[in-house]
């Protein structure tokens, strides 16, 4: 037992320090850091050292909780970079996308699973409800970069992910329902349908409208609520966000537990909650493009400390905001190496059990992303100004990952019987699999192209 704990130290050392090493190298390489996490999970896999020989449904709770982490701590920090009112313009690109365009592809796999693949309707439809949601942890190279990016395929894709991880949810709820296995009485005590069998009128009201609605509501109104405490205190010159790591995890634990508890979706309220806080800045900077310059502190000085207690309500805001990015980023960044590590141990499990391996992913990946993530996005965003270049762009990022690996493994957790389970883990782990690499390799010659077309 010691010595197998030796051996994780050691990978896990090697993992972390060749991406501080290996930083600058893959800048200048069509390889994504995402694809060197997952050609390491793949040898830890059993096909090579066999240090990781997970399966997908026996470990499903596990991979589950360790996916939603991850997933909540990139909504928050989109929400954080979502640097726009509520009225802009830019919003409608991604609820767009987020809708329209999510739904068509929930539609559009669902009928080839159905016509190709040979599920049952209730299989199908989880199988798009799984794959639909674009990613916005393996997706950060084409996201926004900073609060001021006003990049409108930056825009799109960042309000896109951080949007559809939580849309998606009724759709996996659907799935489960035609299964026969939908989590009836889970709404705790606003749920009058509790102990009915499902139904249309059931999924319809408490799935999609108030679901999503409580979501969006619980999380902006924490986010406000909170945001609004903090800046108090940095007016009165009480750095508080020096703790920024327990701001960021209580808000969303606080946001997402709130929305849980009266059957919101968790995802988008800490989506809301980060945007909620990047609004308090919005506003206190009266809606200008850019914020502010903040006086520098300087440990010790004195003048740093003046400025810090006359600090302006502007400035309060705008350093929450700021400080909040930070340590997101960082823990964005060691939560997507865990879980694309799992990801490639998870893959090449099935790869080494014949049973578990089907052929359909062959196809159904580039059926994916060639054909139905495009026609969904010109679909979308019929009629939009960007032009047919920057929907191309859009059409082609759209990254599968740590989304649909949760609601994957969330899904396994209400019974769906074990030869289902093997099919659909094997089709969703490849499908993300293969959005990793190729994702991957061609981020940075066509966004360094499209950059420079700008």
């Amino acid at each position: 037992m010691a010595m197998e704990a030796a051996y994780w130290f050691i990978v896990a050392g090697i993992l972390l320090l060749s991406v501080v090493f290996g930083s600058r190298l893959l800048e200048h390489l069509p390889l994504s850091v995402s694809t060197v996490y997952l050609a390491a999970g793949v040898l830890l896999g059993p096909l090579v050292f066999g240090l990781l020989p997970w399966e997908p449904v026996r470990e499903g709770a596990i991979v589950e909780h360790l996916a939603e982490i991850a997933v909540l701590v990139s909504l928050f920090t989109v929400g954080l970079k979502w640097r726009v009112s509520l009225r802009a313009e830019l919003w409608s690109l991604p609820v767009r996308l987020a809708t329209v365009g999510m739904v068509t592809t929930i539609v559009a796999v669902a009928l080839i699973g159905t016509l190709f693949l040979g599920l049952p309707l209730g299989a199908a439809v989880l199988l798009g409800a799984v794959l639909a949601p674009t990613d916005p942890v393996l997706a950060s190279e084409v996201q926004v970069r900073h609060p001021n990016d006003r990049d409108p395929v930056r825009y799109a894709l960042s309000g896109e992910a951080g949007l559809n991880d939580g849309l998606a949810f009724p759709f996996v709820m659907l799935g489960l329902g035609l299964l026969g296995l939908h989590p009836a009485g889970e709404a705790g005590f606003l749920n009058l349908w509790a102990g009915r069998e499902f139904g249309l009128m059931g999924w319809l009201s408490w799935d999609l409208v108030w679901a999503v609605s409580a979501g969006l509501a619980v999380g902006g109104l924490t986010g406000n609520l909170l945001g609004h405490a903090v800046v108090s205190l940095l007016r009165q010159g009480r750095e508080v966000v020096a703790l920024n790591e327990f701001l960021v995890l209580g808000s969303i634990a606080l946001s997402y537990g709130l929305a849980e508890l009266v059957y919101g979706y968790g995802f988008l309220s800490v989506f809301a909650a980060g945007y909620a806080f990047r609004l308090i800045e919005l506003r206190a900077a009266g809606y200008a493009s850019e914020p502010k310059e903040m006086p520098r502190e300087v440990p010790g000085d004195e003048r740093a400390e003046r400025d810090l207690t006359a600090m302006a309500p502007e400035q309060a805001a705008q350093r929450l905001a700021s400080s909040l990015l930070d340590f997101n980023d960082q823990l964005e960044r060691i939560l997507e190496a865990a879980v694309v590590v799992v990801l490639g141990a998870l893959l090449t499990t099935s790869l080494a059990s014949p049973g578990l391996w089907f052929p359909e992913v062959l196809w159904l990946a580039p059926l994916l992303f060639l054909v139905v993530r495009p026609l969904s996005v010109m679909l979308a965003l019929a009629g939009t100004a960007p032009s047919w270049s920057q929907r191309a762009l859009m059409g082609w990022f759209g990254v599968r990952g740590v989304g649909s690996i949760y609601y994957l493994t969330y899904a396994f957790g209400y019974g769906i019987p074990a030869e289902l389970a093997e099919r659909l883990s094997a089709l969703v782990l490849s499908v993300v699999a293969v959005s990793i690499v190729v994702h991957g390799v061609s981020v940075t010659p066509v966004m360094k192209r499209y950059r420079a077309e700008d």
